[in-house]
């Protein structure tokens, strides 16, 4: 019997039990707050665009200020985590703007005590957090925290999705498409709103017009080359595809389904497109619309968003809830009222759906044919908007 117990007590320590062969490995070593974040951002599975990565540099930013970068990662608190959605909730709009030099804790006290700073969105504060709880999520799979603290403190967004943006009436397209940059101007720089006997067309002719007639966002717009005006299966067509090969000329797509080939509409044939193109191709251009210069973080379409919405307020067509994306609303409802497939539209609009083939590969193999796509495309009417001044 003793030599017996003296086999297991030898077999115990062992771990020949259990069907243990190796000691029990020990859990990883406590990380701190900002070691967590250096970790997170440097994993090779974060495929980030830069604005992405910018974002998410701006919530590190604020996440550290408010633990502290030292902290270890599992003693922050359900109530921790509490907080600093309440303090996101009173961060003042364009804080680094208007708080220039204070940390996101001081520049919310210091907001507190003006009347014209305003808070940031429901939309934006759960975006911030969403981005925050990223990281906890990820610590949580890396084993570095058994729960995030962060887990469900979503806050319910009271305004509905659809009324974040609404199209462009039909009052405004008149205003736009008529105004002095479409029936002559003095120039389409700094004396567009001026009556002239200019009809330039380059970026800001073409660009509202596409996006009407596309519904490509405006820096899949800013952003195309030349040779990405193609020819598919007969169509000419606008092909958006990402090309992020660290030149300065990098393009972008917001998604994966936003790949894709979008045929040209017969209005924008008729108005004159392929004759610009081919002009542009003629005087060896790389890019369709190369006065546009990339913005501090690469995106041609930084300074043309801000020229557009001063057009906006010129002409008199600057309404609630509407920007350069009502283009793209305007698009979405003028399928629906075609009766364009659901699945057809989803591949024009680069809108992500369940459905594989929603890429520019589509095109290819499970897809739709450019000339299918073609089809529903040119059903698209805009009742009561007059071009015709538009035509050479």
């Amino acid at each position: 019997m003793a030599i017996l117990a003296e086999k297991v007590a030898e077999r115990l320590a062992n771990n020949e039990y259990m069907g243990a062969t190796q000691p029990p490995s020990l859990p990883p070593a406590t990380k701190t707050l900002g070691e967590v974040y250096d970790l997170y951002t440097a994993d090779p599975r974060h495929t980030w665009c830069e604005r992405t990565r910018i974002a998410y540099r701006t919530t590190r930013k604020w996440v550290i200020e408010f633990f502290g970068e030292n902290i270890a990662i599992n003693d922050i608190t359900r109530e921790q985590a509490r907080g600093f959605v309440q303090m996101l909730t009173k961060v003042p709009r364009h804080a680094d703007r208007k708080f220039p030099g204070l940390t996101i804790v001081q520049a919310v006290e210091a907001a507190q005590k003006r009347a014209d700073a305003g808070v940031i969105s429901i939309a934006n504060v759960n975006a911030y957090l969403n981005k925050f709880s990223g990281v906890l999520n990820w610590a949580v799979e890396e084993g570095y925290l058994d729960k995030s603290p962060a887990k469900g403190l979503r806050l319910p967004d009271p305004v509905k999705k659809r009324d974040k943006r609404r199209p462009f009436s039909m009052e405004q397209l008149q205003l736009i498409f008529h105004s002095t940059l479409y029936t002559g101007c003095v120039d389409d720089v700094y004396n567009y709103a001026k009556v002239g006997d200019a009809r330039p067309r380059r970026a800001r002719f073409w660009i509202p017009l596409i996006a009407l007639f596309s519904g490509m966002r405006m820096n899949e717009i800013c952003q195309l080359k030349v040779a990405d005006i193609r020819e598919l299966d007969g169509v000419q067509c606008f092909v958006v595809i990402e090309d992020i090969a660290g030149s300065e000329g990098a393009k972008r797509v917001k998604t994966i389904a936003s790949e894709r080939a979008i045929p040209i509409h017969n209005e924008l044939i008729r108005i004159g497109i392929l004759a610009f193109v081919a002009e542009q191709r003629r005087d060896g251009h790389e890019d369709l619309f190369h006065e546009l210069s990339p913005g501090p973080h690469g995106y041609r379409s930084t300074n043309f968003s801000k020229w557009f919405s001063r057009f906006l307020l010129n002409i008199g067509a600057s309404e609630p809830l509407t920007c350069f994306h009502s283009y793209r609303h305007c698009f979405r409802d003028a399928l629906r009222e075609s009766r364009a497939d659901r699945e057809v539209s989803l591949a024009l609009g680069g809108w992500t759906s369940g459905a594989t083939g929603s890429g520019i590969d589509g095109i290819y193999g499970d897809g739709f044919r450019a000339s299918i796509l073609n089809e529903a495309i040119n059903r698209i009417r805009y009742p009561g908007l007059k071009l015709d001044h538009l035509v050479q």
